[in-house]
């Protein structure tokens, strides 16, 4: 599956051969976050020294991105502004991430309210594939309430030296040179509920933007829109003896009546479930999808109460732009959400770290001033490791969510052993994993096979209606 190339693809693209303005000569950084130390780079003096301070860098938004980018940047000298506006903030969320980001961001095990070890892909005709049996002893997906996850980064950002605002980012003032800084308007809050607020400004030498679907850093640098997707989400209280059910469970709903373009969610967190969906074209039919959630699920969560009603865009591709002068987007901002499986947790502290370790090369931990082509590397170097894996997402979701028959295939195809093996592998561990030939071409010859018989229901289903 993951041999399938194709040319067009909207946002990420593969690196350019393009030479950059300047090169930069660095010995690789090390962020184990076992290793207190602070980063060293070693970089060609060909930008201007930052003479009486260190470089300032504003962050804007407090998600995975911005604690991510935040910590990285203090951890690297730089003089790090994090601005957020809801530090409670609960965001409609599958709240799953990978194996692999537990140790990346050396995240605590007490902030996992869950590790799920068994999947349930249900059909639109309701047949169930149990996924899981290839998950060794120690592999598991972890599920967290967003409120949580985040508030430990923007904390950990905080204890490394990150200034943490509570604040409403409002504008930018772009600079009139090369040099000067970009001036951010904001509303500072002191936490009180109501409170109105202070007006307030601030100078920074660079940006990333980390505010979101709807961000307003991407707008003040004309990145462009995308499509979106609707995300809706219930969070249930549910009996202790359903409860159970779920302790290590989660399950995924296909069908036109959950979506028409996406999947329904039972997933497990700690004292409740998420129940949700999504939809990029039917987004006036989302409570719709929401209730045929519901009810697919609705013996295992009989006698449930609604604690939490959510909903939140969720981009469907990265922006036309993503970078201008010292202003990069990361996460949501950026449009770092797989297609098929919607994650984006990963990919927005991933992308936050990633865009925070360039500025930190090419300042010289903070000793000189950045520009668009430091800011740039992080671009290329997103886009050579992460396209092949949005391009085979991209694939699946087109092939297999555009009709119940193709969904019925994709959940036949899902009990294939060698099939869960390839997608929890690059699922837990971020990469493309390469396949074994010979279980290639079966896989493909199944899956040809599962594509025609569901052509052939498909047939079969329009004379019934007609």
């Amino acid at each position: 599956m993951a041999s399938i190339a194709l040319k067009s693809f909207i946002g990420l693209r593969q690196a350019s051969a393009e030479k950059p303005h300047f090169t930069i000569q660095a010995k690789p950084i090390s962020l184990n976050p076992s290793n207190h130390r602070r980063l060293q780079v070693n970089a060609a003096k060909t930008s201007p020294k930052v003479t009486g301070r260190n470089l300032r860098v504003a962050v804007v938004g407090g998600g995975p991105a911005g604690g991510a980018a935040a910590e990285t940047l203090a951890k690297g000298g730089i003089e790090t502004f994090l601005i957020e506006r809801k530090m409670d903030n609960c965001k409609p969320c599958g709240g799953a991430i990978p194996l692999c980001m537990v140790g990346e961001f050396d995240l605590p095990l007490d902030i996992i309210d869950r590790r799920v070890t068994k999947m349930k892909m249900i059909s639109p005709s309701n047949v169930a594939v149990d996924i899981g049996q290839t998950l060794k002893p120690h592999e598991y997906i972890g599920m967290v309430r967003r409120e949580v996850l985040d508030q430990y980064l923007r904390n950990r950002a905080s204890e490394n030296g990150a200034t943490v605002i509570n604040g409403l980012f409002l504008k930018m003032e772009k600079p009139g040179d090369g040099e000067a800084p970009y001036v951010l308007h904001y509303t500072e809050y002191d936490g009180k509920v109501g409170g109105a607020g202070v007006k307030k400004s601030l100078e920074v030498d660079a940006v990333i933007g980390a505010d979101g679907a709807n961000s307003r850093v991407a707008k003040s640098i004309d990145a462009g829109d995308y499509e979106y997707a609707i995300a809706f989400q219930e969070r249930i209280k549910i009996p202790d003896d359903k409860m159970v059910y779920y302790e290590n469970l989660a399950e995924m709903y296909v069908g036109d009546d959950v979506s028409p373009d996406f999947y329904g969610w039972v997933f497990p967190k700690c004292d409740h479930v998420a129940v949700g969906t999504g939809t990029v074209t039917h987004k006036g039919d989302i409570k719709k999808f929401q209730l045929a959630t519901r009810n697919r699920a609705k013996d295992k969560i009989l006698g449930g109460k609604i604690l939490r009603v959510e909903a939140h865009p969720i981009p469907e591709h990265p922006r036309p732009r993503r970078l201008a002068g010292r202003v990069a987007l990361v996460g949501d901002a950026a449009g770092y959400v797989t297609k098929c499986s919607g994650e984006g947790i990963y990919f927005a502290a991933k992308s936050g770290r990633m865009c925070a370790e360039a500025i930190v090369e090419g300042s010289e931990n903070g000793k000189r001033m950045v520009n668009e082509a430091d800011l740039r590397k992080y671009l290329e170097k997103w886009d050579k490791t992460y396209w092949p894996t949005y391009k085979v997402l991209d694939v699946l979701q087109k092939v297999f969510y555009r009709s119940n028959p193709a969904r019925e295939a994709f959940v036949e195809m899902c009990a294939d052993e060698y099939v869960q093996k390839m997608t929890f592998d690059s699922y837990l561990y971020k990469r493309v994993v390469p396949g074994n030939p010979w279980e290639d071409l079966k896989l493909a010859v199944n899956t040809i096979g599962s594509l025609v018989r569901a052509n052939a229901l498909r047939r079969e289903m329009e004379k019934l209606n007609v």
